[in-house]
């Protein structure tokens, strides 16, 4: 059997965001799943806005995610190998010359839906004798080039939509060459997926009917078609598109602002499947789970708090192994103690904070007797986990308070706060010294 190749494409004309990643997980999950290859492919035909500084921003959120390519290609290293097979094309008449402006393709399809018809390119160019293409490119025109389709049902079935089929009757023939010479998106990927044995194709519902198209060009370049499979795209909690908020939601944004890789990907990788979203420490359970199956056709819903909470959930159950070498002044007492209390890694340096640092204790008058009491009370060094509850019994016992009364004023004296971890946790890290100074 053949090696399954999947491949991620994106343009490097600006950074991936979390729709861009959600794609690449899904195809990183299918390499994993299947020991296949991951194979990151540069679209930057477009010389003009594609830029280096981009594409390393994409290859460090694709790393940043745990994303290990096998191999990276460049469009624009391959125009050689795109000229040769554009001109096998052209001598299999399958690629011909058209010299129509833009203008005159608008007006052209507004008289046909005025006349009811539908809005397909006429294949006029294919009319033009000899003579009248000489006329026209003395006129200054170049052509542009169009890839004949054969005008037929294209069926494939859909590793996520199920059989699906297009009539290519109803399509324009498509635009594969610039009349400057450069090359539309459609060609260069075909030959791309041709030449590097892609085997699936996993990508967005937007290309759906791209497909049908790069089928005929696939076949008439005589290469294996792939398996395609097209899954859902994201829209926001409300329901809308992404598209005006794409800034705010790209990859480096999200590391920046401290979210966890893993909770990224756990989230995108789950995402309009069959299973519950939940963190996932590693890719281990993503892939032992992975199937195109699981994929829903309805649109996915991102919600950017839903994240969060993610986030939150899977800081709470990493060991301190997972976090050492991130936190170089912190211990593992000091990480059990915290962690079910941060929603972002960042979020410990508070708690440092309160555990060594100077903090406003807070005693509300009514209190203070009860916290010279308290502070009398203070077992001897040294303070393990069940000093907590060995001091506070002798509070209660002596002062009479218990529950909320007891424990609160505590808290607000000894961390300045209403809430936090729990202080048979917390009070072992401030030590005796401090919790001295703080009720006194």
């Amino acid at each position: 059997m053949n090696m399954t190749i999947v491949r991620f494409a994106p343009s490097p004309t600006g950074r991936i965001h979390i729709g861009n990643a959600r794609t690449a997980i899904l195809n990183w999950l299918m390499a994993l799943k299947t020991g296949g290859q991951f194979v990151l492919r540069y679209d930057d035909t477009d010389t003009a806005r594609s830029t280096r500084e981009y594409a390393d921003g994409i290859a460090a959120d694709l790393d940043w995610l745990g994303i290990r390519p096998a191999r990276v290609e460049w469009q624009s290293k391959r125009f050689a190998r795109y000229d040769e097979l554009a001109d096998r094309l052209r001598a299999a008449g399958r690629l011909y010359a058209c010299y129509e402006t833009a203008d005159e393709l608008d007006r052209r399809r507004k008289r046909q839906m005025a006349r009811g018809a539908p809005p397909v390119y006429d294949r006029a160019a294919l009319k033009l004798t000899d003579e009248e293409r000489r006329a026209l490119e003395a006129e200054g025109r170049r052509p542009h080039w169009r890839f004949k389709l054969d005008g037929r049902m294209m069926p494939w079935n859909d590793l996520i939509r199920g059989p699906q089929a297009i009539d290519t009757t109803g399509l324009s023939d498509p635009v594969l060459v610039r009349e400057d010479g450069t090359y539309l998106y459609t060609l260069p990927s075909v030959i791309d997926d041709i030449d590097f044995a892609v085997t699936h194709v996993i990508r967005g519902e937007d290309h759906v009917v791209n497909t049908a198209v790069q089928i005929e060009i696939t076949q008439a370049l005589g290469g294996n078609v792939p398996n395609y499979a097209h899954h859902s795209l994201l829209t926001g909690a409300d329901g809308k598109g992404l598209s005006k908020r794409l800034g705010s939601l790209s990859i480096a944004s999200m590391r920046e602002g401290g979210l966890e890789p893993m909770a990224v990907v756990s989230h995108a990788a789950l995402l309009g499947t069959s299973d519950n979203i939940h963190p996932c420490a590693d890719y281990t359970e993503l892939v032992e789970g992975f199937g195109l199956d699981k994929l829903s056709r309805a649109p996915a819903r991102f919600d950017e708090a839903e994240l969060s909470q993610l986030n939150a959930k899977l800081l709470h159950h990493l060991p301190w192994e997972a976090v050492k070498d991130r936190l170089p002044s912190a211990s593992e007492e000091f990480w059990l103690a915290v962690r079910g209390n941060i929603g972002k890694l960042a979020d410990t340096a508070g708690w440092e904070m309160v555990v060594s640092g100077p903090i406003n204790a807070v005693v509300a008058p009514e209190d203070r007797d009860f916290i010279r009491d308290a502070c009398g009370l203070l077992p001897a060094s040294p303070w393990d986990g069940t000093t907590w509850k060995s001091w506070t019994e002798a509070v209660k016992v002596a002062t009479g308070r218990k529950g909320k009364a007891l424990f609160m004023p505590l808290r607000l004296a000894l961390t300045g706060l209403d809430h936090g971890p729990e202080l048979a946790q917390l009070l072992p890290l401030i030590g005796r010294d401090r919790a001295l100074e703080r009720l006194s």
